[in-house]
Protein backbone atom coordinates (compact mmCIF):
# COMPACT_ATOMS: atom_id res chain seq x y z
CA UNK A 1 0.00 0.00 0.00
CA UNK A 2 2.69 2.91 0.90
CA UNK A 3 4.54 1.16 -1.90
CA UNK A 4 1.48 2.17 -4.23
CA UNK A 5 0.73 5.43 -2.73
CA UNK A 6 4.02 6.77 -3.34
CA UNK A 7 3.41 6.34 -6.94
CA UNK A 8 0.84 7.79 -6.92
CA UNK A 9 2.68 10.73 -4.88
CA UNK A 10 5.87 10.20 -7.63
CA UNK A 11 3.50 10.15 -10.60
CA UNK A 12 1.01 13.63 -9.15
CA UNK A 13 4.22 15.61 -8.68
CA UNK A 14 5.58 14.22 -12.10
CA UNK A 15 2.28 15.17 -13.71
CA UNK A 16 2.49 18.41 -11.98
CA UNK A 17 5.98 19.24 -12.70
CA UNK A 18 4.94 18.64 -16.71
CA UNK A 19 1.90 20.71 -16.61
CA UNK A 20 3.84 23.33 -14.68
CA UNK A 21 7.59 23.05 -17.14
CA UNK A 22 5.05 23.03 -20.40
CA UNK A 23 4.44 26.53 -20.26
CA UNK A 24 7.99 27.30 -19.87
CA UNK A 25 9.11 25.07 -22.72
CA UNK A 26 6.80 26.84 -25.02
CA UNK A 27 8.02 30.43 -23.97
CA UNK A 28 11.31 29.27 -24.40
CA UNK A 29 10.77 27.81 -27.86
CA UNK A 30 8.65 31.28 -28.21
CA UNK A 31 11.69 33.20 -27.18
CA UNK A 32 14.14 30.78 -29.29
CA UNK A 33 11.99 31.59 -32.45
CA UNK A 34 11.40 35.05 -32.04
CA UNK A 35 15.39 35.53 -31.40
CA UNK A 36 15.60 33.35 -34.66
CA UNK A 37 13.98 36.04 -36.33
CA UNK A 38 15.56 38.88 -34.86
CA UNK A 39 19.13 37.77 -35.98
CA UNK A 40 17.45 37.08 -39.16
CA UNK A 41 16.77 40.49 -39.76
CA UNK A 42 19.58 42.08 -37.52
CA UNK A 43 21.78 40.04 -40.02
CA UNK A 44 20.03 41.75 -42.79
CA UNK A 45 20.37 45.29 -41.65
CA UNK A 46 24.42 44.66 -41.35
CA UNK A 47 24.84 43.15 -44.53
CA UNK A 48 23.37 46.25 -46.26
CA UNK A 49 24.76 48.28 -43.59
CA UNK A 50 27.99 46.83 -45.04
CA UNK A 51 27.25 47.04 -48.46
CA UNK A 52 26.50 51.21 -47.91
CA UNK A 53 29.84 51.80 -46.11
CA UNK A 54 32.06 49.67 -48.63
CA UNK A 55 30.38 51.60 -51.10
CA UNK A 56 31.34 55.13 -49.99
CA UNK A 57 34.11 53.75 -49.59
CA UNK A 58 34.99 52.49 -52.79
CA UNK A 59 34.25 55.56 -54.43
CA UNK A 60 36.64 58.15 -54.61
CA UNK A 61 36.17 61.83 -52.70
CA UNK A 62 36.03 64.01 -56.13
CA UNK A 63 33.03 61.51 -56.91
CA UNK A 64 31.19 61.89 -53.92
CA UNK A 65 29.31 65.16 -55.43
CA UNK A 66 27.93 62.99 -58.01
CA UNK A 67 24.49 62.77 -58.94
CA UNK A 68 23.11 61.77 -62.20
CA UNK A 69 20.36 64.08 -62.46
CA UNK A 70 19.86 67.41 -60.94
CA UNK A 71 16.32 65.79 -58.98
CA UNK A 72 18.55 63.37 -56.94
CA UNK A 73 20.79 63.56 -54.37
CA UNK A 74 24.34 63.00 -54.22
CA UNK A 75 26.23 59.75 -53.88
CA UNK A 76 28.15 61.22 -50.66
CA UNK A 77 24.70 62.83 -49.83
CA UNK A 78 22.87 59.57 -49.84
CA UNK A 79 25.18 57.74 -47.94
CA UNK A 80 24.80 60.67 -45.34
CA UNK A 81 21.23 60.36 -45.69
CA UNK A 82 21.15 56.53 -44.66
CA UNK A 83 23.48 57.60 -41.99
CA UNK A 84 21.48 60.05 -40.31
CA UNK A 85 17.92 57.66 -40.91
CA UNK A 86 19.66 54.92 -38.73
CA UNK A 87 20.60 57.41 -36.08
CA UNK A 88 16.95 58.62 -36.20
CA UNK A 89 15.39 54.94 -36.10
CA UNK A 90 17.76 53.45 -34.04
CA UNK A 91 16.79 56.23 -31.79
CA UNK A 92 13.33 55.53 -31.56
CA UNK A 93 14.20 51.62 -31.44
CA UNK A 94 16.11 52.50 -27.89
CA UNK A 95 13.76 54.79 -26.77
CA UNK A 96 16.29 57.30 -26.46
CA UNK A 97 15.61 61.14 -28.28
CA UNK A 98 14.90 61.56 -31.40
CA UNK A 99 17.91 62.84 -33.65
CA UNK A 100 16.71 64.75 -36.95
CA UNK A 101 16.90 62.25 -40.43
CA UNK A 102 18.65 64.83 -42.10
CA UNK A 103 21.77 65.76 -39.32
CA UNK A 104 24.40 63.91 -40.87
CA UNK A 105 23.22 64.86 -44.59
CA UNK A 106 23.60 68.73 -43.63
CA UNK A 107 27.09 68.59 -42.16
CA UNK A 108 28.95 65.70 -43.83
CA UNK A 109 30.43 66.89 -47.41
CA UNK A 110 33.49 65.01 -47.62
CA UNK A 111 33.89 61.44 -48.19
CA UNK A 112 35.79 60.68 -45.18
CA UNK A 113 33.36 62.60 -43.01
CA UNK A 114 30.57 60.57 -44.78
CA UNK A 115 31.93 57.11 -44.33
CA UNK A 116 32.91 58.18 -40.56
CA UNK A 117 28.80 58.88 -39.87
CA UNK A 118 27.60 55.86 -41.14
CA UNK A 119 29.84 53.80 -39.64
CA UNK A 120 29.41 55.63 -36.36
CA UNK A 121 25.39 55.15 -37.15
CA UNK A 122 26.07 51.78 -37.41
CA UNK A 123 27.89 51.54 -34.30
CA UNK A 124 25.11 53.19 -32.88
CA UNK A 125 22.17 50.92 -34.22
CA UNK A 126 24.36 47.62 -32.88
CA UNK A 127 22.58 48.74 -29.45
CA UNK A 128 19.32 48.70 -30.74
CA UNK A 129 19.51 45.39 -32.80
CA UNK A 130 21.25 43.61 -29.70
CA UNK A 131 17.72 44.39 -27.26
CA UNK A 132 15.75 41.20 -26.36
CA UNK A 133 12.30 40.18 -27.62
CA UNK A 134 10.89 41.32 -25.14
CA UNK A 135 12.17 45.12 -25.31
CA UNK A 136 11.61 45.04 -28.84
CA UNK A 137 8.01 44.05 -28.74
CA UNK A 138 7.33 47.43 -26.93
CA UNK A 139 5.59 50.13 -29.16
CA UNK A 140 7.61 53.34 -29.99
CA UNK A 141 6.81 56.18 -32.20
CA UNK A 142 8.29 56.89 -35.35
CA UNK A 143 6.90 58.63 -38.80
CA UNK A 144 3.65 59.80 -36.07
CA UNK A 145 2.68 56.39 -36.25
CA UNK A 146 2.64 54.26 -33.07
CA UNK A 147 5.00 50.46 -34.21
CA UNK A 148 6.80 47.92 -32.03
CA UNK A 149 11.12 48.60 -32.08
CA UNK A 150 11.34 45.21 -34.06
CA UNK A 151 8.83 47.24 -37.20
CA UNK A 152 11.18 50.08 -36.67
CA UNK A 153 14.12 47.99 -37.16
CA UNK A 154 12.69 46.02 -39.49
CA UNK A 155 11.93 49.56 -41.07
CA UNK A 156 15.82 50.60 -40.80
CA UNK A 157 16.55 47.31 -42.58
CA UNK A 158 14.49 47.98 -45.48
CA UNK A 159 15.43 51.72 -45.87
CA UNK A 160 19.36 50.91 -46.21
CA UNK A 161 18.58 47.86 -49.28
CA UNK A 162 16.59 50.48 -50.64
CA UNK A 163 19.50 53.11 -50.68
CA UNK A 164 22.32 50.64 -51.73
CA UNK A 165 20.30 49.97 -54.74
CA UNK A 166 20.43 53.76 -55.40
CA UNK A 167 24.03 53.49 -54.83
CA UNK A 168 24.45 50.45 -57.02
CA UNK A 169 23.58 52.34 -59.90
CA UNK A 170 25.65 55.49 -59.18
CA UNK A 171 28.59 52.94 -58.77
CA UNK A 172 27.96 51.28 -62.56
CA UNK A 173 27.12 55.02 -63.65
CA UNK A 174 30.80 55.30 -63.08
CA UNK A 175 32.23 51.64 -64.10
CA UNK A 176 32.81 50.66 -60.90
CA UNK A 177 31.51 47.03 -59.80
CA UNK A 178 28.96 47.14 -56.41
CA UNK A 179 30.29 45.68 -53.24
CA UNK A 180 27.67 43.35 -53.84
CA UNK A 181 28.88 42.01 -56.95
CA UNK A 182 32.70 41.86 -56.39
CA UNK A 183 34.22 38.25 -54.93
CA UNK A 184 33.32 37.71 -51.37
CA UNK A 185 36.25 38.15 -49.07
Amino acid sequence: MLRSAARTFYSTVAGAALALSLPLAVEAQATSSANAFIEGIRANWRSQASMVTRSGEMMPDSAFSYRPVATVRTFGEVIAHVAGSQYMICAAALGEPARAEDAVEKIAKRKEEVVDAMKKSTAYCERAYAQNPTLLAQSTKLFGDTMTKFAALSLNAVHNGEHYGNLVTYLRMKGMVPPSSQPSR
